[in-house]
């Protein structure tokens, strides 16, 4: 499978998830920030974690309005996958192809841990290993990974079998214990920890193998 990874001003997880796609056996190619690209191009996009644009206005906001990103939404509305990872999950947000947005942790700290997460709803897309109720570690890296929402989304992402991915001990005071989210057609979704690394053994973990 060709891999699309997007990159921007600041992103700094590009090559870590350019060898995620590698390791499980796909072919990754860069998506640069100023260009457009043709939807048959690629067959899946990954939106690594960074800090886009330095973080300023917003995370993922000024990412959101690059030309890269209007082949991304493109892409996305023919129903073909789009992954975004950590800052990923911002620019996704922002990008209005998912609800809700990522805003400061509670406690106001920059969170570098391990976190353990309940599979709440499958995606064949990008864990098609990983079913309803499994568990998996995986680590986390962020400044503003609290998932807020209104209670209109909120109630829609849970009748809808949009949560993905959910906390089991919430680090950042996300809403509903939330860390990963799905657009209805599943075919974009995005979570705040990082799979990329957790690939073997040296990394701490292997669960990021379960996804792509």
């Amino acid at each position: 499978m060709k891999i699309g990874v997007t990159r921007f001003p600041g992103t700094n997880c590009d090559f870590d998830v350019w060898n995620f796609a590698k390791a499980r056996g796909h072919e990754p190619v860069w998506l640069w920030h100023g260009d457009r690209f043709k939807t048959d191009d690629v067959d899946m996009v990954l939106v690594p974690g960074g800090f886009s644009y330095g973080d300023y206005l917003r995370c993922g906001a000024l990412a959101a309005k690059s030309p890269v990103m209007d082949s991304v939404r493109e892409f996305a509305g023919k129903g073909k996958p789009v992954m975004g990872i950590c800052n990923g999950f911002q620019i996704l947000c922002e990008s209005h192809l998912l609800p809700g947005v990522l805003v400061r942790n509670r406690g106001i700290k920059f969170i570098d841990d391990w976190v353990d997460l309940k599979v709440e709803n499958s995606n064949t897309h990008f864990a098609g290993k990983l079913s309803k109720g499994e568990t998996v570690r995986l680590p986390i890296a962020h400044g503003e990974g609290c998932f807020m929402a209104s209670a209109d989304d909120l109630k829609s992402l849970e009748d809808k079998g949009q949560v993905w991915l959910r906390y089991e001990k919430n680090p950042n005071g996300s809403l509903k214990d939330i860390a990963g989210v799905m657009n209805e057609g599943k075919n974009v979704a995005a979570l705040m920890p990082h799979p990329e690394r957790a690939l073997f053994d040296w990394m701490g973990g292997m669960d990021g193998g379960k996804f792509l």
